[in-house]
């Protein structure tokens, strides 16, 4: 039996027209199951793979319609066509406004049959991929930046999106590995099939197997019913395999024979199921330390890394974190003080675009969503900042010594800390204020906000 067979459900009372049921869906190529009443259909979907039902409206115990309701409560996108007599019609558009698929009369061909199924199938994985491509649409690329490393980012995605070559991304957590796998997927030939993503360290090792390439029915304890993993969900479209580090050494040489051959075998089968998948593969360690641990195969990595992306972290491009503050706190309708930015800017960031982005909406919350101050910010942040403060060729008492009204309190320290450095910046540039941006690490635009601000000329 191929592994396209479909296994169509037939619930039916008469015994005759379950018979006949059963020979019209064998005739047609697919794999027929059969009930004799709504609880006994249940107990059939709850024990194996079934593609779609085909159900009579009415039958003791339960009938076609509370049959239909029972699989809506957990199962969404199982298809179900109801079967009804000619003078039954409002009971089939009843059905019809309870999820059902589609409904064919009494009496029925077998061509009608056919196309009533293949009619339900075809709109059941409608149903599947447009979830996913929603979810990718909500996600967005979210690639934010004008920093040099941000365009050399932008110009290796543009690169490699048109072409089929697996892609190894490296880079510490949070530096936005997956969202760099969505842009590729995005602006790639495959941008209307399926974007899958899988988490290898986020999956028991002894369940990655199943999740990524799916099992047949009996393989292990508990698996009741054939089920198809993510290779084969992302047929035509992008495998997203992060922290692939994290994947079993054993069941990365499965991997690699899948790449190499584009086909894949289920737990527990031994059928070649052919894929056309393109893969985006990513991890926060260094693919050679990973190699010398014992934690990649030298042959998986040699496979992965046909194109290779490093993804810088967030300390190495702080000329973007006001973007990003700004593209974060959009969402909010919530605006950051000149101030706060420079405490931002001082902070080494080890947890990267992720830990600023949690930063920020922490601040939106203590400010009420006003607009945030340093003191909104956490106080590793502002001490940070009194330690730059300290280093500096002035000193942190020649700061607060400076500090108008309050001299303990931060902002006045911060401020008379940014007119000196600007100072010095435009001292060093000869007044040259794009060149003294660069020197600080802000915009243009900021830092002539800021000299409005201070009345600096």
């Amino acid at each position: 039996m191929s592994d396209s067979t479909k296994y169509i459900l037939a619930v039916d009372d008469e015994p005759s027209m379950l018979r006949l049921l059963e020979i019209s869906l064998r005739q047609a190529g697919y794999q027929p199951l059969t009930a004799k009443d709504g609880r006994e259909a249940l107990d059939v979907i709850n024990a194996q793979k079934v593609d779609c039902v085909v159900t009579d409206l009415h039958m003791p115990r339960m009938d076609g319609l509370q049959l239909l309701k029972e699989v809506r409560k957990t199962d969404a996108e199982l298809p179900v066509i109801i079967v009804t007599a000619q003078g039954e019609i409002n009971s089939a558009i009843e059905a019809m406004k309870n999820g059902a698929s589609d409904y064919i009369l009494r009496p029925f061909d077998l061509t009608e049959l056919e196309l009533a199924i293949k009619r339900a199938l075809s709109f059941s994985r409608l149903v599947v991929e447009n979830r996913f491509l929603r979810e990718d649409k909500a996600v967005g690329t979210g690639l934010i930046g004008n920093s040099p490393a941000m365009q050399h980012l932008a110009e290796s995605i543009r690169q490699v999106s048109p072409e089929k070559a697996t892609v190894l991304v490296a880079g510490e957590t949070g530096t936005g590995k997956e969202l760099v796998a969505r842009a590729i997927h995005a602006a790639s030939p495959r941008s209307n099939a399926l974007f899958v993503a899988v988490n290898c360290a986020a999956i028991p090792h002894e369940m990655l197997e199943s999740e990524l390439f799916g099992h047949e029915k009996g393989a292990f304890t508990g698996a009741v019913k054939e089920r198809i993993g993510k290779f084969e969900l992302a047929d035509g479209g992008t495998l997203f395999l992060d922290e692939v580090t994290e994947m079993p050494m054993q069941l990365q040489a499965k991997l690699l024979r899948a790449l190499q051959e584009n086909v894949i075998e289920r737990l527990g089968g031994n059928r070649p199921i052919a894929v056309d998948i393109r893969v985006v593969a990513a991890t926060n360690r260094n693919p050679r330390d990973a190699i010398k641990d014992g934690k990649l195969r030298e042959d998986l990595y040699y496979r992965l890394n046909v194109f290779r992306i490093d993804l810088p972290a967030l300390k190495a491009r702080k000329s973007d974190i006001e973007l990003l503050a700004t593209h974060f706190l959009a969402k909010r309708r919530v605006e950051i003080s000149a101030q706060a930015v420079q405490v931002l800017m001082q902070y080494d960031w080890p947890g990267n675009v992720r830990e600023l982005e949690n930063v920020l909406e922490r601040a939106a919350i203590i400010s009420g969503n006003q607009l945030i101050q340093p003191q909104h910010l956490p106080a590793e942040m502002l001490n940070s900042t009194s330690e730059f403060i300290a280093a500096t060729a002035l000193g942190h008492d020649a700061a607060i010594a400076e500090a108008p009204h309050n001299p303990l309190c931060l902002p006045n320290a911060v401020e008379q800390l940014e007119r000196q450095l600007i100072a010095q910046a435009l001292a060093q540039t000869n007044g040259n204020k794009s060149k003294a941006a660069k020197v600080l690490e802000i915009s243009e635009r900021s830092l002539w906000y800021k000299l409005s601000q201070y009345g600096i000329s």
